[in-house]
């Protein structure tokens, strides 16, 4: 019996989203839960009777969890089919895409490779950053989140999925460790197009030039005041 939804996302919206879901269904119980942690101590009893949603998180659910779960996995993923996998708008402003999006999917045990449920496109705007376009993504997925949640909690099938298909390539965190390791030949237009996109120091990771042996950081300029600043007191 269908009567469990288990919430995998972040605080913040664990404060928010399930009233979206209990609008559409009062007697649902809804598990926020935020790490992998949680997701394994839960009983196989409570995923047979459970969906599960994964809303812009970092957790990668294992195909054993998504074996158990009885009412089908989904996943809010901040990018569109065209952008699978890591940093989705970091690579689509470097690629100088003109549109991104927010896809809802399936999940199967490959990480955004499961059918497409739900879509929402959009332009980029020009002269958008990366958070900036992180902030559009965030907010289409936050409706199509209210535009899901009638049947999230209350039917036992998903509707049909959308004739849309994932793009081949996807991007990982080797693909960004790699954007961010500068060549020594490197032309100074694509070095300062990778300080835009990847100089933020984003996920503990900044672009960086091996020289004899010695490897060089670089950061965006407030950090580098606060550097200075702080070697000022010392």
């Amino acid at each position: 019996m269908f009567d469990t939804v288990i919430l995998l996302t972040g605080p913040i919206e664990r404060a928010v989203l399930p009233s979206a879901l209990l609008g559409h269904n009062p007697g649902l119980t809804v598990v926020s839960i935020e790490r992998a942690s949680e997701l394994a101590g839960l009983s196989e009893a409570v995923l047979k009777r459970s969906r599960l949603i994964a809303f812009v998180t970092p957790v990668i659910v294992p195909r054993s969890i998504l074996a158990l779960v009885g009412y089908g996995a989904f996943n809010f993923h901040p990018g569109p089919p065209t952008y699978p996998g890591w940093a989705p708008a970091h690579f689509a402003i470097y690629d100088q895409a003109a549109d991104f999006g927010a896809t809802v999917h399936a999940m199967v045990e490959q990480v955004d490779a499961g059918p497409i449920i739900e879509l929402a496109s959009f332009p980029i705007p020009p002269h958008t950053t990366v958070l900036g376009l992180e902030g559009l993504a965030y907010a289409h997925l936050a409706l199509l989140f209210w535009r899901t949640a009638k049947w999230l909690a209350t039917d036992r099938d998903p509707p049909p999925a959308l004739p849309v298909a994932w793009s081949n390539r996807k991007y990982s965190r080797q693909n960004y460790r790699a954007m961010c390791e500068i060549p020594l030949d490197i032309s100074k237009s694509e070095l300062e197009r990778r300080l835009k996109v990847f100089g933020g120091n984003y996920f503990g990771v900044a672009p960086s030039i091996r020289l004899h042996g010695v490897e060089f950081r670089a950061v965006t300029e407030p950090q580098a005041v606060s550097e200075l600043e702080t070697l000022g007191r010392n």
